[in-house]
């Protein structure tokens, strides 16, 4: 298991001017500068693909054959949520109410709080990977440190225990958590917009419900929604995991200048357009993290850049491909969990942590 040991503390100010130096290779190439047509053909694209769907779903009717519209839709939920990502980091407009305005609207369309959802990711961004900041690794169900498992018991324990094989089974449910934590944020007050969201959520409850059960009879309603937010949480999960799950956490005691704090809890994920599509530009995580603002188009003309600026000043980048991302997450998932699977464990004692 790769832990906060494998990062070296930096604490020179040397560190700080290496930053500097890349952010000005990055801005000379033009690749902080807003992608107007790139945004307005990709959201149109989007858009029409949800009223073709809708459209399909509505001459369906009562049939069976909507459970393939449930796979269809949990993708393009997906690709909206991606959408709300890139107005999240103002990679859309130049100003942040413009952003905001349409990410609440994409958080609208899937059900999700823009409110709630900026305020978590922001402290990722801060502090991605570390052990005590980072809401990224505080999930109930499972453990991305050794630290975790001494909070864990009962069912929570039994999960932990078997968390990489139940990893998967378990993004089914990640589509109602974004909801329901959505709903939570907003009946406690802990979005800025708190009103507006609220009549966003409801009216999204209501036309999703709704239509759903106005086409359709319960039964195959039923069965829509269970395919429809089930694929979503899956593809969402496995769109967010490869990007900082197995790579090394740390705590305060290790003190990382920005650029490296950002490179080593980060991965990439190698393809081609298909995977940049697929993964909504989250596989050049590493890029996203250093450059947040940066749109999802440039990505890929900025990925060369830095990995070979990150050569040259020995730091390690790390990147694999997309089967063998999950190949890390889920051996380091059991790495972690280990000692609760261990023979003095499972006869009721304790786990050395």
């Amino acid at each position: 298991m790769v832990t906060s040991s494998a990062i070296p503390s930096i604490r020179d100010s040397h560190a700080r001017d290496t930053f500097r130096d890349l952010a000005g290779l990055i801005r000379h190439e033009g690749l902080l500068d807003r992608r107007y047509g790139y945004y307005a053909a990709k959201i149109s694209l989007t858009l029409l693909a949800l009223a073709g769907g809708c459209v399909t779903f509505v001459a369906l009717g009562d049939s069976w054959w909507q459970l393939a519209t449930a796979v269809f839709f949990a993708a393009l939920f997906a690709q909206i949520a991606f959408l709300g990502h890139d107005a999240g980091h103002n990679q859309i407009f130049r100003t942040g109410r413009a952003n905001d305005r349409i990410g609440t609207a994409f958080g609208a369309i899937v059900g999700m709080s823009y409110g709630w959802w900026m305020g978590k990711h922001t402290r990722h961004h801060a502090n991605p990977n570390h052990e005590d900041d980072d809401p990224d690794l505080d999930i109930p169900l499972l453990a991305f440190t050794r630290a975790q498992l001494g909070d864990k018991s009962g069912f929570v324990r039994w999960t932990t225990r078997h968390q990489a094989g139940l990893f998967f089974p378990l993004l089914t449910l990640e589509g109602i958590s974004l909801h329901w934590a959505g709903i939570q944020a907003v009946w406690r007050g802990e979005v800025k917009h708190r009103r507006v969201e609220a009549a966003l959520m409801a009216a999204h409850v209501t036309v999703y419900l709704g239509a759903v059960f106005l086409v359709m009879s319960p039964p195959v309603a039923l069965a829509f929604i269970a395919v429809h937010q089930g694929l979503w949480g899956v593809y969402m999960g496995c769109s967010f995991a490869p990007g900082h799950k197995g790579m090394p956490t740390y705590t305060d005691k290790t003190k990382l200048d920005f650029l490296r704090k950002q490179v080593l809890t980060s991965r990439n994920v190698r393809g081609g357009p298909w995977v940049d599509f697929a993964l909504g530009g989250l596989n050049y995580q590493i890029e996203h993290h250093l450059f947040p603002s940066m749109p999802r188009g440039n990505l890929r003309r900025a990925q060369p850049l830095v990995r070979d600026f990150c050569a040259r000043h020995g730091i390690d980048y790390a990147q694999c491909g997309l089967f063998g991302t999950y190949r890390h997450v889920l051996r380091h998932l059991r790495d972690v969990s280990a000692p609760l699977r261990s023979t003095k464990t499972n006869s009721g004692a304790e786990p050395g942590i």
